[in-house]
């Protein structure tokens, strides 16, 4: 037994037992681009085999680079179903590690400061940021950029379409557009929206595509809105109120802008005794674990979210790697996840 093999692996042992120099394993480690990929496949078998774990603090001592990236995340609300933001962290943690980064959380109780970006930036605690509060019209987005710090966006710049930072979104009219074809092919020909008030930029995008969709099908749209908060009690005022009208003016279906609100929709249909998916269609916004698992299970408008992180991990690497990023917007499309409230 060799001695190395008495206690952990270093730099050196690694560069021995893949037969290259320690710069070339530092530069496997900190700047892959930089190698041969056969050279750097040997390295990181050797780094597999041996267990090899650089130390981060001293690595970002001599590079200035923490290999973290910064992802604000919010507290949990109230009278929501919405989870959705989980399956988006979960794939952004494995996608950044598969490259050699890991992500730092971190909570800011008002969107609006620029604190708790400005002290992680000063203490070199993150080299990069993900934000997913666009739909607030994010004033980070503009801080950030203007002090030259890479970050990508889940959401689009809604507040200034000229931005030019890397964002990856989901098509929201698009999605609705799915909903209200399903409804129309079951047969429905009033279907009622039930989103956010008008300030919501994401929401009037959704809104856009029940409005356009049932307008080319020929469809009314009139006295079949309501508009309000992201809860369930909202949904369920929203329904009772849009469903207490003469019986030929009540909608045969909802289609609403999250799975908290079909919720809501589903809490009146059940006290009214109606039945979902067969005398009144639901579909939601989202496919969240809430809608696949409730009973009856919900319709739902499903967000390609790991292709999302996928999307976004990408966009960083290019900017960290101070490679051209191309189109600085890409928008994916969703589907529809069709069960028994539809």
């Amino acid at each position: 037994m060799s001695r190395h093999d008495e206690s952990a692996p270093t730099l050196a042992t690694v560069a021995e037992a893949a037969g290259v120099s320690r710069q070339t394993v530092s530069n496997a480690l900190n700047s892959p681009d930089l190698l041969r990929p056969e050279t750097l496949v040997r390295v990181q078998e050797a780094i597999d085999r041996l267990g090899y774990s650089p130390n981060r603090a001293a690595r970002s001592l001599r590079t200035r680079s923490s290999h973290l990236i910064g992802l604000r995340v919010d507290a949990a609300v109230e009278d929501s179903a919405n989870a959705l933001m989980d399956r988006f962290v979960h794939t952004l943690v494995e996608s950044t590690e598969v490259v050699g980064y890991h992500v730092l959380l971190f909570t800011a109780g008002d969107h609006d400061t620029p604190e708790p970006y400005e002290e992680l930036l000063r203490s070199a605690a993150v080299d990069a940021f993900v934000l997913t509060d666009t739909f607030l019209g994010n004033p980070q987005a503009a801080w950030l950029a203007g002090r030259g710090v890479p970050f990508v966006a889940f959401g689009r710049p809604w507040d200034d379409p000229t931005a030019r930072h890397p964002w990856v979104d989901v098509d929201g009219h698009a999605g609705v557009a799915l909903a209200v074809d399903h409804l129309v092919e079951r047969g429905h020909t009033r279907i009622a929206w039930v989103g956010w008030q008008k300030g919501s930029f994401i929401g009037e995008d959704r809104r856009s595509g029940w409005v356009t969709r049932l307008h080319e099908h020929g469809l009314s749209t009139s006295r079949l809105s309501a508009r309000g908060e992201d809860t369930l009690e909202f949904g369920t005022r929203a329904a009772h109120a849009l469903l207490d009208v003469a019986a030929e003016e009540r909608p045969t279906a909802f289609v609403c802008a999250s799975d908290t609100l079909a919720m809501g929709v589903l809490r009146a249909v059940d006290v009214l005794g109606l039945r979902p998916g067969r005398e009144l269609g639901v579909v939601g916004f989202d496919d969240s674990i809430a809608a696949q698992v409730c009973t009856p299970a919900l319709t739902s408008v499903r967000q390609p979210l790991e292709e999302v992180a996928v999307e976004v991990v990408r966009g960083l690497g290019a900017l960290l790697a101070h490679r051209p990023v191309g189109q600085p917007g890409r928008v994916l499309a969703p589907t529809l996840s069709i069960r028994s409230t539809s």
